[in-house]
């Protein structure tokens, strides 16, 4: 069975660079500026925030096991998306691989999910971000306002549907960094990337500090017991909560699907986009792991369910004159996770809209800056309001929940595809297939399990949503790209 691309045209005269100067992007990432996106983008909310509130809310000093859960079912979806990214170099990350080795309808449910998963990834971080700058302006004697620090309605623990009110009206400061990142992605992706690339180095130091500084002071009894016993209710503390909280630092792990989003802005994205991938994964589990130990060996999990739990542990530690230099360590380490996941969404709707699936105009590339300036605007919007209304525990669980779909799915496309094209060229080939893909969809299945009843609500109503958009819209106008460009096989 032949696998085709439904609009394959414009992403094969975009690898060619002789598409229209209206749709090209520009090459200029090598596999070190990859590596360091991938690190960009992982290294982020997942360390300077949900570590604390899995730790406090579901698995305790388990936390650290449920970073390794996480990273194995990564680790699998890694291996996957390289194979993909090297035989399928285009931007639009698993929306690309699913479009085309489980046909258009599944790239299409794919690029639906990439939407929340992006969009509201960008917005989880940016609420992250909001709460260690007003924790370090208060350090400076400036307090905010509370009605412009934290969204206006939380869920209530005690109903799956149920909300209060906060009192706030808007978290100013999550919207104002998701302003600024908008404009600085308008100018350009070098540009982008080599302010991700400052930044990764701020921030990687300042958590090798923290691990370093925090190693001298921790309470082994604090890790007793590992897993602390279950509370009465699924997902609170026990095995339970240590599968959820793996579910919900899932979030943390998107950022080497980050990296496959800038194929076609890659030189030689076959060899390099695999480096990339694997690497900047095996980076940050080291860290989260590393982190999780000294966190929870210096403070009391229970203590942890702040929006700057690494300040917290530092406090512990009796080192006062750490605190600011890790608050803006973490300031500058959010920031550059906002950066390229908002990188990541303008790319998918630019392919997604190639392939006639959304319209033309989400495909319009800036003619000074080369970059995608339509999608990108839009893609602010869509951040800029869930961060500044939403709260960051809806905010993650809805990330992780469309993440782990979407890992799923690529995994399931290389197993499709090796079966169905098994002689095609492979510049990187997942090892032990089938049993890599397997392992990757059911550890991914299993944490979607875990995660709320209320968070697969909202999923299902989303992909309602998307099913609309697509049967409505989306499937004529692929209809009609298909007659125009024709299709060609990978």
């Amino acid at each position: 069975m032949a696998i085709q691309l439904s609009a394959a045209k414009p992403i094969r005269d975009s690898l060619n660079g002789t598409s229209d100067a209206n749709t090209r992007l520009k090459r200029t990432l090598g596999p070190i500026e990859l590596v360091l996106l991938g690190v960009g983008a992982i290294v982020g909310v997942g360390i300077f925030v949900l570590t604390g509130q899995a730790a406090a809310m579901y698995a305790g000093p388990g936390v650290v096991i449920s970073f390794v859960l996480a990273g194995i079912a990564s680790a699998c979806a890694a291996l996957c998306y390289s194979e993909m990214a090297a035989i399928i170099p285009s931007a639009g990350s698993a929306y690309s691989y699913a479009h085309a080795t489980l046909g258009e309808l599944a790239g299409w449910i794919i690029g639906w999910d990439l939407i929340l998963e992006y969009s509201l990834a960008s917005a989880t971080v940016s609420v992250g971000w909001s709460g260690y700058v007003v924790s370090f302006l208060a350090d400076l004697g400036i307090n905010m306002p509370a009605r412009f620090i934290s969204a206006p309605y939380t869920p209530d623990p005690s109903a799956v549907h149920g909300w209060i009110a906060t009192g706030a009206i808007i978290n100013a400061p999550a919207v104002f960094i998701v302003v600024l990142a908008t404009v600085l992605l308008i100018f350009g992706i070098q540009e982008s990337v080599n302010v991700n690339t400052a930044i990764v180095f701020i921030k990687l130091g300042v958590i090798v500090t923290f691990i370093l500084a925090g190693s001298s002071h921790i309470h082994p009894a604090y890790w007793h017991p590992l897993v602390p016993p279950n509370a009465g209710a699924f997902g609170h503390f026990g095995w339970s909560g240590v599968f959820r909280g793996a579910a919900v630092v899932f979030v943390a792990y998107i950022g080497f699907d980050a990296v496959s989003t800038v194929a076609q802005e890659t030189r030689d994205p076959q060899r390099n986009m695999p480096i990339g991938i694997i690497g900047s994964l095996a980076i940050c589990t080291v860290l989260y792991v590393l982190v999780a130990l000294v966190l929870t060996g210096v403070v009391p999990y229970l203590s942890l369910n702040v929006p700057d739990p690494i300040a917290v542990g530092i406090d512990a530690t009796g080192l006062v004159w750490l605190a600011p230099i890790i608050k803006v360590g973490a300031i500058a380490g959010l920031s550059s996770v906002i950066l390229v996941m908002m990188m990541g969404q303008p790319r998918i709707f630019w392919s997604m809209a190639s392939d006639g699936l959304l319209p033309a105009w989400f495909a319009k590339v800036h003619p000074r800056f080369r970059t995608p300036y339509v999608t990108t605007i839009v893609t602010g919007t869509i951040v800029a309001i869930s961060g500044g209304l939403l709260p960051i525990k809806v905010l993650a669980e809805l990330v992780s929940i469309g993440t782990l779909l979407a890992f799923t799915l690529v995994c399931a496309g290389v197993w499709a595809m090796r079966r169905s094209r098994p002689t095609i060229p492979r510049p990187f080939r997942t090892p032990w297939v089938p049993v890599v893909p397997i392992v990757g969809m059911g550890s991914c299945l299993y944490l979607m399990a875990s995660l709320p009843l209320a968070t697969w609500i909202r999923l299902v109503l989303w992909m309602a949503i998307g099913m609309a958009v697509y049967f409505f819209y989306g499937r004529a106008r692929a209809r009609a790209s298909e007659q125009v460009n024709g299709k060609d096989l990978i």
